[in-house]
């Protein structure tokens, strides 16, 4: 199974070029076929013999091409454990999802732990864990991506009707890690308070931000882009409230002339060393603002097995449905742990810059070792070399974490919004008893060798009888349509060769 090609998906501009290496390798490319030209031009013009023995041609490149390839595979092996891991958050967020809708039950009395309470009260109370759960990788993604906090289209209206202070009343000492706030929060907190203002209500139906105003529907976003399509997955989201600004759900960084010419990089890390030089005391007197982060996954998870320790000490579930609700969430914090190892644990920088510095070496001594024997062939040839050598590197460093905004990422924005779906379809499911269904007009339990209805079937009673009426009646006659349903469909269903 090959990606989809995002080159040529949608409308073609140049930034389509950086779900590809060339922007990251072309100025070493054209530097080593530079190398190249220079070195054919002087040797092929007789000005001077610059060939020199290839003895070590050979085993340098295959040493290289070794140390390469498994910087590949390692980097690819991480990137193919972020995909298992999203499955297992899928799988475990589906599991949850169905013993909580399905086996927590509604009616409720006054006993022991359990308070009385309407069947639309405990749909009310499953539904808003359901956010939970809904929220849990939504959390995830964010904090993989090293976004802090929780106010996010995404992620605030989901959670924003748990408790934030530990004493229930709103002070800043109480407040729970939780709600802690960025430092950027803190600055939109800084410029509200300098213009007093009620909370917005986050409304999702419309995109633009140009010239909102304070009660317009979607003041509280940053920027002011406007979709092109319209796809707005966050319009299926509660329409709450809040005192800070909510981030977009998906905030890529700006691409920059530097992504084009990474060499720019390099001048403008000069100019700033050079710029600290002449103003040596700034740095001295920056301002330090300390702040706390909270991990957001593993307070939603609190909360989720908050509920389920409310549900066994009430006596609301059974032993083995609290057995699989504890299991499943320990599934989710695994997975949480083994995510944040691979999205923390990069390639020692040694190890890269080691790597890189040979590669370099090989491909500028490379011309010089061939220039004799392929004369001019020598600048395609390094030219070739190098896009081939530098591309499988620059490859194993781009897909080393796989949950950032680049193109060949992982789409965690297309996960959240699948676990979004599934938990929604099961919401939509309506728990019948089985006679409702069962015994319909519609079901041919006993096909292909009885294609009765079932309400045919029971109509008859203990006396069941197969279609041909050739075994005694009762059990008899069942035991022998089955058999024959088993005959049918084992010949039907061979494929002849």
């Amino acid at each position: 199974m090959v990606a989809n090609n995002p080159l040529f998906s949608g409308r073609w501009t140049l930034k389509k070029f950086n779900a590809t290496v060339v922007n990251d390798i072309w100025p070493e490319v054209l530097f080593f076929t530079g190398v190249a030209t220079a070195v054919s031009v002087v040797t092929m013009l007789k000005v001077k013999d610059l060939g020199i023995g290839s003895s070590l041609l050979t085993v340098l490149g295959t040493v290289l091409g070794l140390v390469i390839s498994f910087r590949t595979s390692s980097a690819y092996e991480r990137y193919q454990d972020g995909r298992k891991m999203w499955t297992n958050i899928n799988t475990a967020s589906r599991n949850l999802g169905q013993l909580i809708w399905i086996h927590v039950p509604l009616g409720r009395e006054d006993k022991g732990l359990q308070r009385r309470q309407t069947n639309l009260e405990s749909i009310i109370e499953k539904k808003s864990i359901m956010n939970l759960l809904q929220a849990f990788p939504v959390a995830v993604k964010h904090f993989l991506r090293n976004e802090q906090g929780v106010y996010y289209e995404d992620l605030y209206p989901l959670i924003s009707f748990l408790p934030r202070y530990a004493n229930g009343q709103p002070h800043d000492s109480d407040r729970l890690p939780l709600w802690h706030t960025h430092p950027e929060d803190n600055r939109d907190e800084e410029e509200l308070n300098e213009k007093p203002r009620e909370p917005v209500n986050h409304d999702r139906g419309e995109t633009l931000v140009e010239n909102s105003k304070p009660n317009s529907r979607s003041s509280s976003r940053l920027g002011v882009k406007k979709r092109k399509d319209n796809f707005d997955p966050e319009a299926a989201l509660p329409d709450v409230e809040s005192d800070v600004r909510l981030k977009p759900a998906r905030d890529p960084p700006k691409t920059t002339v530097y992504d084009f010419i990474p060499l720019l990089r390099f001048f403008r890390w000069v100019i700033r060393v050079l710029l600290k030089k002449a103003r040596p005391g700034e740095a001295r007197h920056r301002k330090y603002k300390a702040h706390v982060e909270s991990n957001v996954p593993l307070e939603i998870s609190l909360f989720l097995a908050n509920y389920t320790a409310f549900l066994m000490r009430a006596g609301l579930v059974q032993p083995a449905v609290a057995t699989a609700l504890q299991g499943n969430l320990g599934i989710l914090q695994d997975t949480l742990s083994n995510l944040e190892r691979i999205s923390n644990t990069p390639l020692p920088f040694a190890y890269q810059a080691h790597l890189r510095m040979s590669l370099w070496l090989y491909l500028l001594f490379l011309p010089f070792q061939v220039v004799t024997q392929m004369e001019w062939i020598t600048i395609p040839g390094t030219a070739f070399a190098s896009f081939l050598l530098l591309g499988f590197l620059e490859i194993g460093q781009e897909i080393e974490n796989p949950f950032n905004y680049d193109l060949n990422d992982l789409d965690l924005d297309h996960f959240c919004l699948d676990i979004q779906r599934q938990l929604h379809e099961i919401t939509a499911h309506t728990s019948p008893d089985p006679s409702e269904f069962v015994f319909s007009p519609l079901n041919q339990p006993f096909a292909p060798a009885d294609k009765r209805s079932a309400a045919e079937l029971v109509a008859l009673g203990e006396n069941y009888a197969t279609p041909e009426n050739d075994a005694p009646l009762g059990t008899n006659s069942i035991r022998r349509t089955m058999v024959r349903s088993w005959k049918t469909v084992d010949m039907l269903t061979r494929k002849a060769y």
